[in-house]
């Protein structure tokens, strides 16, 4: 402020002046903060210098009601915008009185306390480095526990009649800024209702927090507000922030223009900015946008940044709290993980594109996690050929779309603790699949995950010597072995897409030994190509059904494979028998056969055909023997378990070649 001399002149006047210069976007923004007696004017007249459409000087005098209601004369204000879109004020007052303007700029003692409570915009103190270092969750690490009362106490809490009187009964039990803004986030995540119709009427709907306070149910911008004037009410510095959101409707890699989707907010506690969704926690919305359902999701309650900007772009990237700021551009292309991937402890994926292309008609994915997890997938589109396997710390997926164009996958996982959980969504991809591998072929009996895993390990089945899910053989036989930590029986099947293959023939091509508590497998398949072998355990004191555990993919390309089956075994072959020739369960016409088994807890053992041919213990402890074929057309193998018994046990059944 200062005195200006107009030319000497004998009609002039001395003026004291107060000119302030400020851009255009900023006076909007304090015209909108004028108090309650500027804006009651009702009506002005203009006098003195008038503009003239190009930029040049006008003086106004305003007239209107003070403080008391009574008629006052204003200030002149002479107001001059330049070219440039600069506005120039000059306010003319007389010398006993304050400048209104001036009062208006905040100068004095008691505007300066508020200042000093005016929240402050976002600096390095907030910000936090971007990728997430997967240490937390949360932009503050708290411990649950601690809200467990205050939780309970806030969701019980029934709307009051003012915003005020709610806030006030929350904060009998929150006394820290933290304990606010929870009792806060709890209540409006259990009481606000999304209004699904209010969405599609919004020009109908008013976001006044008393007004959404009444209803129970707003928008987004609704949410926000009412938690910012929830906040502000309690004494904790709130924002609210807008901008663009991957949420109901998104669509893998889309882009992002015009007006913004989006509202959430910001609190000030313990000297930073932490960001916070309540429209998010409170629930969510189905497929078909027409049902909300209360569904509380802690994951947006002071979200660490690096993981809120996965679905969170504000309209100020100062407001991202992360260094460096992720652009729109990245936002855009960046893979989208639900909440629960990261609630559920998994850490990352790769690809890390929301869109992959297939390589040879052939897309891999995998997936990181913190503590072993249960996986299944949807392919929408398209038949596929996949191969999933579990890992400690994840899971790898592999898929061979049989269509052209772009298919969605959808990647589920639930905990692997508990049987009540529900597999959730926690990925999504879009595959562009430009080719097919019609070479892939598995059979339809394969079941995911495939191969042993922490899992079957779990289920008993330890130390397998095949230890990746596929088996390749090019001679058609295959062996393996595991070690059981459980009293377990086991049982094995083979299955195949071929016409003439059946669940009989599929348990005659396996040979199984159990010896203590480990169990061989022998395999001979009878054909070339793909094959499911499933296994299957139950405890041995259970009288019920066999439950499916695992599978292995057994692959032979060998067209000249044709093994016959094993010969047929009868329940009285028990366990730790084991059959060592011959092995084959169609045996030659008119030759001479070897027998050699290892036999336990049996006073003799004998081979029927065309006459009865002894067996006899050799000193390595095998029940040894020979016998022809000759004419006939099965093959017995028999059991005297006690030499006081007097009727013998078929254990083994073998078919004879015509002759």
């Amino acid at each position: 402020m200062g005195t200006m001399a107009f030319q000497k002149d004998p009609s002039s006047v001395a003026l004291e002046m107060l000119l302030i210069v400020q851009p255009e976007k900023r006076k909007i923004v304090q015209r909108l903060q004028i108090d309650t007696q500027t804006e009651s004017y009702a009506s002005h007249q203009s006098q003195g210098f008038q503009g003239d459409g190009n930029g040049n000087n006008k003086l106004e005098q305003y007239q209107g009601k003070d403080i008391h209601g009574y008629s006052t004369q204003m200030q002149q204000v002479i107001t001059s915008r330049s070219d440039q879109g600069t506005h120039v004020t000059v306010e003319v007052h007389a010398r006993n009185s304050t400048p209104q303007l001036f009062k208006k700029r905040s100068f004095g003692k008691g505007s300066q306390e508020k200042r000093k409570h005016r929240p402050r915009p976002p600096g390095l103190e907030d910000q936090h480095v971007y990728p997430w270092d997967k240490a937390c969750l949360k932009s503050i690490p708290f411990d649950l526990k601690q809200f467990e009362k205050l939780d309970t106490y806030a969701r019980k809490v029934t709307a009051k009649n003012s915003v005020e009187e709610l806030v006030k009964t929350l904060l009998r039990v929150a006394h820290t800024d933290l304990e606010k803004v929870r009792a806060i986030w709890t209540w409006i995540c259990h009481h606000i209702e999304y209004d699904i119709v209010g969405f599609f009427n919004k020009d109908q709907q008013s976001f006044k927090p008393k007004d959404v306070l009444q209803s129970g149910k707003s928008i987004c911008e609704g949410y926000a507000g009412l938690f910012e004037q929830m906040c502000s009410i309690a004494g904790v510095q709130c924002m609210n922030l807008s901008g663009y959101s991957k949420g109901h409707g998104y669509k893998t890699g889309q882009t992002f223009t015009g007006e913004y989707d989006h509202a959430w907010n910001a609190v000030y506690l313990d000297g930073r900015w932490h960001l916070v969704d309540s429209t998010w926690g409170s629930g969510s919305i189905d497929d078909c946008f027409s049902k909300f359902t209360f569904r509380y999701n802690e994951f947006y309650f002071l979200t660490h940044p690096a993981l809120f900007i996965n679905n969170h772009f504000p309209d100020n990237s100062n407001w991202q709290l992360l260094n460096p700021t992720v652009t729109l551009k990245q936002f855009e292309s960046s893979m989208l993980y639900k909440s629960d991937f990261y609630k559920m402890g998994l850490l990352a994926a790769h690809p890390e594109t929301p869109i992959i292309q297939t390589v040879n008609g052939k897309v891999a994915v995998v997936v990181e996690t913190r503590s072993p997890m249960l996986f299944m997938f949807e392919l929408k589109g398209t038949k596929e050929y996949s191969l999933m396997t579990l890992k400690k710390n994840g899971m790898n997926l592999d898929l061979y779309p049989q269509k052209t164009g772009s298919h969605k996958l959808q990647i589920y996982a639930k905990p692997s603790t508990g049987t009540d959980e529900v597999y959730n969504c926690v990925l999504e991809y879009t595959i562009e699949c430009s080719s097919v591998d019609r070479n892939v072929c598995f059979p339809k009996e394969l079941h995911q995950p495939v191969g042993p895993s922490w899992f079957t390990e779990r289920q008993g089945f330890l130390k397998p010597s095949q230890k990746g899910p596929v088996i390749h053989t090019n001679d058609g036989r295959s062996d393996f072995s595991f070690i059981l930590s459980k009293d377990l029986n086991v049982l094995a099947s083979l299955h195949s897409d071929h016409a003439h293959f059946n669940e009989d023939t599929g348990r005659r091509h396996i040979l199984q030994v159990c010896q203590g508590n480990q169990v061989d497998f022998k395999i001979h398949l009878p054909h070339a190509g793909n094959f499911a072998l499933k296994i299957f355990a139950k405890k041995k004191c259970d009288p019920g059904n066999f439950n499916y555990v695992f599978n292995y993919l057994i692959c032979c390309p060998n067209t000249e494979v044709k093994w016959p089956v094993f010969p047929q075994h009868y329940s009285k072959w028990a366990e730790g028998y084991e059959l060592v020739e011959p092995l084959a369960g169609l045996l030659p016409a008119n030759r001479n056969i070897k027998f050699k088994l290892r036999l336990h807890s049996i006073a003799k053992a004998f081979v029927q055909c065309e006459s009865i041919c002894p067996l006899s213990l050799s000193k390595d402890g095998y029940w040894e023997g020979s016998c022809n074929t000759c004419g006939c057309t099965e093959v017995y193998v028999m059991v005297l378990e006690n030499a006081n018994h007097k009727f013998y046990s078929h254990i083994l059944k073998y078919e004879v070649e015509p002759q």
